[in-house]
């Protein structure tokens, strides 16, 4: 009997080696897999970025096309910055709405104030602004507006100021 039963204890242990073993192949395995994912990620990140910069680049370059084109109003000029503007829609860049819209400090940068009706509103854009997805390129240059000030308020509004902390 002594036999069966180290057969027994033997067999035990080697049942449970085995699950350990699998267990670690599992974890080993899924490890592996995220790695995989994880690597591709970053490819597809690194991807991004790398035609993010060039088409910061590019920008200067479609714009002065497009003032060239402005100016001359040649055919050929004009085929060019529509080949630009193509591959710049094929790679995700967007143009920023700007003019006529909410002043929005996420896409807009302000360069200069007007005095106008309504609050932080878009008059005139001085350079164009792109992003590619949520992702700002370069800023929309603007001009914005802020409402008029009453006259008769601000003069009130000095006068108290006159007095200091006893008005």
């Amino acid at each position: 009997m002594p036999k069966a039963t180290k057969a027994g204890k033997t067999n035990s242990k080697n049942v449970a080696k085995t699950h350990e073993l699998e267990s670690q192949l599992k974890r080993a395995l899924a490890d592996y897999q995220n790695l995989e994912k994880r690597v591709e990620e970053e490819r597809k990140l690194l991807s991004r970025l790398s035609a993010s910069l060039l088409i910061e680049k590019l920008i200067p370059v479609l714009e002065n096309l497009e003032k060239a084109q402005a100016h001359l109003k040649d055919e050929g000029l004009e085929m060019v910055v529509k080949q630009f503007k193509d591959i710049f829609t094929q790679e995700g860049v967007e143009e920023i709405a700007a003019e006529g819209a909410q002043f929005n400090p996420e896409f807009h940068e302000a360069i200069e104030t007007q005095e106008g009706e309504k609050e932080n509103m878009v008059v005139k854009v001085l350079a164009k602004g792109y992003k590619i997805e949520n992702t700002v390129l370069r800023h929309a240059k603007v001009i914005v507006t802020k409402k008029k000030v009453d006259a008769e308020a601000e003069k009130k509004a000095e006068e108290v100021s006159d007095f200091g902390d006893y008005a």
